[in-house]
């Protein structure tokens, strides 16, 4: 495919810095671009290298007003109009509705219409499967699972019993929806398994990464709100309350019964304590480990967590510590060295 920089310049709404005429056949990231290629700079440090970029065209945000050597198109958000682009060169691929013979589908499941049932799908009794469903190769759903509208949900996903899945929801592959949480209560030396009778609510707009596991509530609900998007090795446990629009990066970990407001971001693996509450709009850096609640807008780092501020303070001091411990001691053996004379 090759488009001119006019017309993509009117479907992202650009300003044009150069060569309007010029085509385009693809995209790529900004180091890797050639000339046939189009990118976007948003960070200061692509924006430093603008001269030095080897790609026909460059989405830069409007700030930037000097001319280049490259073609530039001035927009508000360079990335997300980047992303425009990406979906002229490279549009959805459309699959025509269809329910494979090897699809297995219980007693009493309410189908939508232009369901898409790929090979080796499990549909329990009882499920409900909204219309545009896309459920793709070996996707198990549960008895009385319910998945809404125009939900895509990835090879070898589980979702379990009594699920609840929202419109225009991603699931990536190897994600377990539902499973039981970790509960166990101990009596005459054994451990006793407490059982799960609870489910998982997933609201709309959601993306679940890979290989994710949110654990059912213990008797009530573990909910994921609307527009939360989750990273690859997420683990959310029982009772767990995210609120909307929340983003939670790799390898992250949330125990059992706490609240997680609206914003929040959850940097990568970090741990968060039980019974704990996150204000909205706060941040969790990566690697902290949460042991107490989170006021609403804090931003927190470091183990155990404290104000980002003053962790950073903190983490400056440690590569000295072996030098002020050396230090120490050898005042240590002065001070020990000047009271000894004065017992003489």
């Amino acid at each position: 495919m090759e488009v001119s920089i006019d017309r993509i310049a009117r479907i992202i709404g650009a300003e044009i810095i150069g060569d309007g005429s010029l085509v385009i056949s693809g995209i790529s990231s900004f180091d890797d671009a050639e000339s046939h290629h189009i990118t976007f700079a948003g960070e200061s440090s692509f924006l430093g290298r603008l001269d030095s970029s080897r790609a026909g065209a460059v989405i830069v945000p409007r700030s930037v007003t000097k001319e280049s050597q490259t073609t530039l198109l001035r927009v508000d958000h360079p990335k997300l109009s980047f992303f425009k682009v990406v979906e002229i060169f490279h549009p959805p691929q459309k699959k025509r509705p269809y329910i494979s013979p090897s699809a297995v589908v219980g007693e009493n499941v309410s189908l939508g219409k232009k369901v898409t049932l790929d090979p080796n799908v499990v549909i329990e009794d009882d499920a409900v499967i909204g219309d545009h469903v896309h459920l793709m190769p070996h996707v198990f759903i549960g008895r009385g699972a319910r998945i809404g509208d125009h939900t895509t949900i990835k090879p070898n996903v589980t979702v379990m019993d009594g699920t609840r899945i929202g419109s225009h929801t991603l699931i990536h592959s190897g994600s377990v929806i539902g499973s039981d949480g970790y509960g166990f209560a101990q009596g005459a030396g054994v451990h006793e398994k407490f059982p799960h009778t609870g489910i998982v609510e997933i609201g709309d707009h959601v993306e679940i990464g890979a290989c994710n596991t949110i654990d059912r509530g213990t008797l009530g609900i573990t909910r994921i709100g609307s527009g939360v998007k989750t990273d690859n090795q997420v683990h959310i446990a029982h009772n767990v309350k995210i609120g909307e629009n929340t983003l939670i990066v790799a390898q992250v970990g949330i125990a059992g019964s706490t609240q997680v407001g609206k914003n929040v971001i959850i940097a990568g693996k970090a741990g968060v304590s039980g019974h704990l509450t996150i204000g909205d709009n706060s941040i969790v850096g990566p690697y902290a480990g949460v042991s107490a609640d989170v006021p609403e807008g804090e931003i927190v780092s470091g183990i155990p967590h404290m104000p980002h501020k003053t962790w950073l303070k903190a983490v400056n001091i440690i590569p000295r510590l072996p030098g002020m411990r050396k230090k120490l001691l050898a005042l240590e053996k002065r001070l020990k060295s000047l009271e000894n004379q004065d017992v003489v």
